[in-house]
């Protein structure tokens, strides 16, 4: 079960992650073959379907999108707890209110992520 402190210090520090543009602190976060889908990934890899998985695969597509959006600035709005998972809303890049959705191991490592955009 997954409590309000530990969703608010992952926020906290995922937020700070992308802010600082610092990919290994971002990536940290995730366990070696997590999943991660989102529309925004159909623009790189059209092919997948809007998902992607394992460390080098998003992380390589995590870095053209910082590369793309050298001025990406998240803004957290909300934290929501769920027994295994955190749903966050914040500002994203273009200025897009998203939600996104992280499921967490034993470990709490996120497993699998799921971004929604606006």
């Amino acid at each position: 079960m997954i409590d309000t402190a530990f969703a608010e210090r992952f926020a906290h520090e995922w937020v700070e992650a992308w802010n600082s543009h610092d990919l290994e602190a971002v990536l940290s976060h995730y366990s070696d073959d997590f999943e991660m889908r989102s529309p925004f990934i159909i623009a790189y890899s059209p092919e997948s379907g809007g998902m992607l998985r394992g460390k080098e695969a998003v992380g390589a597509y995590w870095a053209a999108a910082l590369e793309k959006f050298s001025d990406l600035h998240f803004v957290l709005d909300s934290v929501f707890v769920g027994a295994d998972s955190i749903a966050l809303t914040y500002t994203s890049v273009l200025d897009k209110k998203a939600v996104e959705v992280f499921f967490f191991d034993e470990n709490g490592k996120v497993v699998k992520a799921a971004a929604h955009y606006g």
